[in-house]
């Protein structure tokens, strides 16, 4: 259910409605590749605050049995900067990229927190089930949200809103703003289930550790969790292949919004690609789940990275709306299995008992991965004057993460990991 909760706010902030709303209004007077490239810089900084913090942080939650208490603290932050995009108005791109920075921080930091219970509550052998089930509801959850966001957005009357000609610039935007405050709701009300039924896992610290004792212990541990890496080497080559793959990932879904309003696809358009991506990831992450029951998640995550490539080729030369909803067609194929089997895979092949700490640095390589890609995209479009180039350029992303995720040995991974276990129970 917090695949449920949190995908509202990357289906509506991330995905579909801020991007435009940036553009359109909040960074209204700026040209549209600046504001492109002020979003891309300003998305990158908020991950490496996160990445930054994640490891230590994951190190913190195992000794002190903290991974509940970490992941409500950064989502009160996360849906309480969500909620301040109410006050974004027009010309206020400083504030809009502050709130949208910080909701965005706290939405990956308690990613970090979430995906270290997996471990603890499906088997090895249900992972790849339960993460892909996950990411199905994500979108089921995150579509719906968007489907009444939109609708208060494109019919604001229905929804006894101010509608029609003549309104003031805040009545006009009034719509869009609630939705940002009901998105943060949504997020909030459908995380109650995870605390009321998910129990914390044991800690592996002291018991009644002071938490600045606790903090410092951690700092130092983190040292000692990166040398433990090195003793499960197909975990630490996965991670080095998601860095990669999952950078050109991350750009696309985060600035695939803003560069179709930069090239002039419109508001239609852009609506009915991100609804697409919603509704067709639901039965394809149900899909992945079964593929990798059947010919391994290694292999599942192999094709979809294929796919991703493809779809940069063809998004260099797309012109129209057309193009750009078969696109989102694309991407809803492959996007929720391919990030969903990953989180998975990579449970599969480390200890349980240090799930917290190897997923803070899951989370560190994850929120890495969206800085490069968003930064380089930046980069790219203020040296070109277009996004177009930078599309192209994350075709390497999935050609090099692929290649090195091909070399990753699930079986000998797994082996490691179990005996890990073992020695953990004597």
């Amino acid at each position: 259910m917090y695949d449920w909760a949190n995908s509202a706010f990357m289906t509506v902030v991330v995905t579909a409605v801020f991007p435009n709303y940036f553009s359109a209004v909040a960074a209204a007077g700026l040209p549209p590749a600046v504001a492109t490239a002020r979003f891309g810089w300003a998305t990158a900084a908020a991950l490496v605050v996160i990445a930054l913090l994640a490891p230590v942080l994951g190190v913190l939650a195992d000794r002190g049995a903290a991974k509940r208490r970490l992941l409500a603290l950064f989502l009160t932050l996360g849906a309480g900067a969500t909620a301040g995009l109410w006050f974004v108005e027009r010309g206020d791109w400083a504030l809009g990229l502050l709130l949208f920075g910080l909701a965005n921080i706290g939405a990956n930091g308690s990613f970090v927190f979430y995906d270290a219970l997996l471990p603890h509550v499906a088997a090895r052998d249900e992972a790849d089930r339960v993460s892909t089930a996950g990411f199905a509801l994500g979108y089921l959850g995150g579509g719906l949200m968007l489907l009444l966001a939109l609708g208060m957005i494109l019919k604001p009357g229905l929804f006894g809103l101010p509608a029609g000609a003549g309104l003031s610039p805040s009545q006009s935007t009034l719509p869009v703003r609630l939705a940002f405050v009901l998105t943060a709701i949504w997020w909030v009300i459908f995380a109650i289930p995870l605390f009321r039924r998910v129990g914390e896992p044991a800690a592996t610290g002291p018991a009644n550790e002071p938490f600045g004792r606790a903090l410092g212990a951690s700092v130092r541990h983190l040292r000692q969790t990166t040398r433990d890496l090195r003793a499960y080497p197909q975990a630490a080559l996965l991670l080095l292949a998601y860095l990669i793959y999952n950078d050109g990932i991350g750009t696309i879904i985060r600035m695939a919004g803003i560069f179709g309003t930069e090239i002039g696809i419109g508001r239609g358009a852009l609506i009915g690609a991100i609804v697409l991506v919603q509704f067709i990831g639901i039965p394809c992450a149900f899909l992945f789940g079964a593929m990798a029951q059947r010919i391994g998640a290694k292999t599942s995550i192999l094709i979809g990275l294929g796919v991703y490539a493809l779809i940069c080729l063809l998004a260099f030369r797309m012109t129209t709306a057309r193009d750009f909803l078969l696109l989102a067609c694309l991407v809803g194929l492959v996007q929720g299995g391919t990030q969903a089997l990953s989180r998975s895979l990579f449970a599969r092949l480390i200890p349980q008992a240090q799930s917290g700490e190897f997923f803070g640095l899951f989370g560190v390589f994850d929120k890495f991965a969206g800085i490069l890609g968003p930064a380089l995209f930046a980069a790219i479009v203020a040296a070109t004057g277009s996004s177009r180039n930078a599309l192209a350029a994350l075709v390497v992303f999935f050609v090099v993460g692929g290649w090195l995720l091909s070399r990753v040995d699930v079986e000998a991974g797994e082996a490691q990991s179990h005996a890990a276990d073992a020695r953990a129970v004597i």
